[in-house]
């Protein structure tokens, strides 16, 4: 009897240690590492001289957030991972005219790039990683192509991405923020 209970207790144990909702780093790690990205992110405008209007914006496909939304856990994590790559291969292009510090951007990315990894080694069928989410990877295409390019990767061009991806890492915590376990009150 104490055998068979010791045998499910391990089978227990081993489902929620690979279960997406019991990564350890998601609930312990990931709102410091997102808070920080986005206080990064609100250095850089400090820096900012120019101020730019929002007539040049590519708009979020909120489609695309609200399915994510009702996916499974793994595929909430998957899309928000999908984000944080994206943002990180844009913020690899030429800043030569951006008006922030290079240290701010190396920090911004080293950042971003440790929560995509984390929240990616968090996803337990990694099947899910294995396809890319075609409009979503359009949606930053657009953005490269649409602002930073037509507009010669200028300061105000990247402003203007500073925002869109301001935009874009909030509602990647959010998706992640609704698989967390609410604070407990002890």
């Amino acid at each position: 009897m104490h055998s068979r209970i010791f045998i499910a207790c391990v089978f227990l144990g081993l489902f929620c240690a690979c279960s997406a909702l019991s990564c350890r780093w998601m609930e312990h790690r990931f709102r410091p590492y997102s808070e920080n990205s986005l206080d990064l992110l609100d250095m850089m405008a400090k820096n900012m001289t120019n101020s730019t209007d929002g007539e040049n914006t590519v708009p979020f496909p909120d489609h695309l957030y609200s399915q994510a939304s009702k996916a499974s856990a793994e595929g909430k994590l998957s899309f928000a991972v999908h984000i944080l790559k994206e943002v990180s291969a844009l913020f690899e292009e030429d800043q030569s005219s951006a008006s922030w510090q290079e240290v701010t951007v190396e920090n911004f990315l080293n950042v971003v790039n440790r929560q995509a990894d984390e929240l990616h080694s968090c996803i337990k069928g990694h099947s899910h990683m294995k396809k890319r989410n075609t409009k979503l990877h359009l949606y930053f295409k657009r953005l490269s192509n649409e602002i930073l390019a037509k507009m010669g990767h200028s300061a105000d061009a990247w402003e203007l991405i500073r925002r869109e991806v301001k935009v874009c890492l909030i509602k990647a915590d959010l998706l992640v923020s609704s698989l967390l376990s609410p604070p407990s009150s002890n």
